[in-house]
């Protein structure tokens, strides 16, 4: 594969050449009307020190390790020296966050470096997260720090190796700049070293690009910078449709173009949502300026994989009322991507819209019963029922406290041959029920969420002024009530949940589900009745290796990286790199590690903020 240095990386920034730029050559926070773009300048850091590469996508746009080597690399990809070609700049977008509109956001700690031509003629963007501050920055100083840091590059290389579409982490430079975080938002600042992390794809377009022409908005009182501006939103349109959407083209009726485009875009965003409920990511933070318009999974904040399994699992600390929780992002998505075809509007006829829109579900669906097919090694005819199995298996991992990786990783030790303990019942069962949460840990989790002071606090203004109870939380006085109610029947439950409890209720629970599992079985061995069931077990565990995951970046393996990282120490990051890059593998690098166990009790209470 041939290569390039760092200095001969060919550069053809369209973005800047093709869209409107921003006429002011001053980098100072403001409104940005009349622009998709802003030329800005990286603030170089003292000291910089490379951290860790990821070497595939540094190949990517055709840097091989020689290149990683030189002195001048960490010079390039920590700001402190600008790429020969190219043309630093941030993109300015709107979004809705947390379902209001927020007006303008913008690369406010993200800058775009250009697009790289590589090797085999793709165009790829490269980007810096935490380069210093922009036009966009509003009350931030631009910068990222190494613990979040760490954790987007681990995610990004982690999400890719898992074969979910993604952007890609190519270094991360740490340095002996500081930036002051309040990570818990409680008074209680720290200096932490400024960071660099090189993202890599082809392109960062998000929905929110598209939403910088947005009149004022109703409920928030806010507009984009370039309010009615359509034209500007027509120029990023088409650009976006020549440059990655080619296949729109074949379309002469503008209609069908942009009607072509937009479904594809529903198509990938669907495709996505599926490949995050089927290997328990949580995104944690899906605003409309946090969803790409290749359908890929960007912005890496506050992040998590479900590990005792929650539908309800958030691993924001901003987000109490549980709007991107787990089980509702496939919605979420759908959410977005009609605000999208809002934007669209003056291009997008309504009904074709909707059309688009409609799809959705059908795609979602398609591919997740496909996958979820896959992952309990169902390799026969689908049948009516499965997708109740489906359902019935996560209402037990949930009532259980079962881990999610772990559960979907082991159900094939149900064999579908005779050996010598038998096919394999029972002693899944006795797995199971090491993978399940302790009774505190759950009791926990069951807790309803709403804390009884703020309920007493809402029933109280209930009281004097219901009409402002429910202008404040669109809620009446029965939900604080029954949420009231609630934490009294929790209270009491407690007191009963004892460790042997929950294991009789644990097992009763798993032998009840995997009875209709080991059923289904039967039929699909019914269903290649005079087979060779020895290979056709070898068939079915090889799909489920092949589709359930071994191994994740769990949050308290990376909190681990992390606290040794913060001390100088970065073995344990390039350690979970390694890791995420084989995680199907069985082989003997990891044989007998730690990294598949269920995690320890303290991690259930690793919640994140989007401090970074």
């Amino acid at each position: 594969m041939s290569s390039s240095t760092l200095e001969t990386l060919q550069f053809d920034n369209s973005c800047l050449s093709k869209l409107p730029l921003d006429p002011n050559p001053q980098n100072y926070v403001r409104t940005v009307p009349g622009a998709c773009f802003s030329r800005v300048t990286p603030t170089p850091v003292k000291n910089p020190r490379l951290v860790a590469t990821s070497r595939e996508a540094l190949q990517w746009i055709g840097l091989d390790e020689a290149q990683v080597n030189r002195p001048e690399f960490v010079e390039y990809f920590a700001g402190n020296k600008v790429l020969p070609g190219s043309e630093p700049a941030a993109h300015c977008y709107c979004g809705h966050q947390f379902g209001n509109f927020a007006g303008q956001l913008g690369d406010g700690r993200a800058m775009y470096l250009g697009e790289v031509i590589n090797p085999q003629g793709q165009r790829v963007e490269i980007q810096f997260k935490g380069a210093g501050k922009t036009p966009y920055s509003r009350e931030a100083d631009g910068r990222a720090v190494l613990r979040s840091s760490i954790r987007e590059f681990l995610c990004s290389e982690a999400m890719f190796h898992l074969g979910v579409p993604t952007t890609r982490a190519g270094s991360l430079v740490t340095s002996d700049s500081y930036a002051v975080r309040d990570i818990n938002y409680d008074g209680h600042p720290k200096d932490e070293r400024c960071t660099v992390v090189l993202r890599i794809a082809p392109s960062f377009i998000r929905f929110g690009s598209f939403q910088i022409a947005k009149p004022m908005d109703p409920y928030t009182g806010r507009a984009g910078p370039s309010p009615g501006r359509t034209e500007l939103v027509q120029t990023l349109l088409d650009y976006v449709i020549q440059y990655h959407f080619p296949e729109s083209l074949q379309h002469t009726e503008p209609a069908d173009k942009y009607a072509s485009f937009f479904g594809e875009v529903v198509r990938r965003t669907a495709l996505l949502a599926a490949e995050w409920q089927c290997c328990g990511f949580t995104h944690g933070v899906l605003n409309t300026d946090n969803m790409s318009i290749l359908g890929l999974t960007i912005d890496y904040g506050p992040f998590g994989f479900v590990e005792s399994y929650d539908g309800e699992f958030t691993p924001n600390t901003s987000d109490n009322q549980g709007r991107y929780a787990f089980e509702k992002q496939p919605k979420i998505c759908l959410w977005n991507l009609e605000r999208l075809a809002e934007a669209l509007a003056f291009a997008l006829p309504q009904d074709r819209r909707q059309a688009e829109l409609a799809r959705y579900w059908p795609i979602f669906e398609g591919a997740y019963y496909t996958k979820m097919r896959a992952k309990l090694g169902l390799i026969d005819n689908s049948e009516p029922g499965d997708v109740e199995l489906f359902k019935s298996l996560l209402a037990t991992m949930e009532n259980t406290g079962a881990d999610f990786t772990n559960t979907f990783r082991n159900l094939k030790l149900m064999t579908l041959t005779e050996g010598p303990h038998g096919r394999g019942d029972q002693a899944l069962v006795e797995y199971l029920l090491t993978q399940t949460s302790s009774a505190e840990v759950q009791m926990s989790k069951m807790c309803p969420k709403v804390p009884v002071r703020q309920l007493q606090m809402l029933l109280s203004l209930a009281d004097q002024q219901p009409e402002m109870l429910v202008a404040l939380t669109g809620k009446d006085v029965s939900f604080v009530r029954e949420e009231l109610a609630k934490h009294e029947r929790w209270k009491e439950e407690s007191k009963q949940y004892t460790p042997e409890r929950k294991r009789q209720t644990d097992t009763e629970a798993w032998n009840a589900w995997l009875a209709q599992y080991r059923a289904r079985l039967d039929r699909l061995v019914a269903q290649h009745a005079g087979a060779d069931l020895a290979e056709l077990d070898q068939r079915r565990r090889a799909l489920m290796d092949a589709t359930n995951p071994k191994f994740i970046l769990r949050n308290h393996m990376a909190q681990t990286a992390i606290e040794k990282a913060e001390k100088g120490d970065f073995s344990e990051v390039h350690r979970l790199l390694d890791l995420v890059r084989q995680p199907f593998s069985e082989g003997e690098a990891f044989a007998d590690s730690h990294y598949d166990a269920k995690p320890p009790d303290w991690a259930s209470g690793i919640c994140l903020s989007c401090s970074s």
